[in-house]
């Protein structure tokens, strides 16, 4: 493996300049995810929703031959402001890993060199596309901890 997708790779695990999401998901009572704390604009849920939503995206956009854009934004945010129930929060942070996995075994195939085009871009290579997600996830993990921060659930 090259120096460069090593390093990308343990970026895209966060915990490298931004806590990884591993180290807190679990830290919030189900009952807790839909709350907007100080009038903040949005919940838990939300954030996690979305950066679920733009990873499932963006890693879509880089390896399918079948990806078709989602609307912007409408689509990237949830209706709601809570997961219906346990079964639906479980199934979403399992998404949310699947979909890492997913592209940390994309990044890690030799045959995927960084610099190349991704499959639906002539001009988007893996590298941006991997980088993409990590600015992305690590935006709004600051803003999940937030969250827990103010819901006195995170120091």
């Amino acid at each position: 493996m090259s120096a460069a997708k090593d390093q990308l790779l343990k970026h895209l695990k966060g915990g490298e300049a931004f806590a990884s999401l591993e180290s807190f998901i679990d830290e919030i009572p189900f009952e807790k995810l839909g709350e907007r704390p100080y009038q903040l604009p949005y919940s838990f849920y939300e954030l996690f929703y979305h950066v679920v939503f733009a990873q499932k995206d963006i890693v879509d956009y880089a390896i399918s031959s079948e990806y078709k854009a989602p609307n912007w934004p409408d689509d990237y945010w949830p209706e709601r402001l809570a997961p219906d129930s346990m079964e639906a929060w479980d199934n979403l942070k399992k998404e949310y890993f699947d979909n890492r996995v997913l592209l940390e075994k994309f990044l890690l195939d030799p045959k995927n060199e960084l610099n190349n085009p991704v499959i639906n871009s002539e001009e988007h290579s893996l590298f941006r596309e991997v980088v993409l997600v990590i600015e992305h996830t690590a935006y709004h993990t600051g803003q999940m901890l937030i969250v827990l921060r103010l819901l006195g659930l995170y120091k």
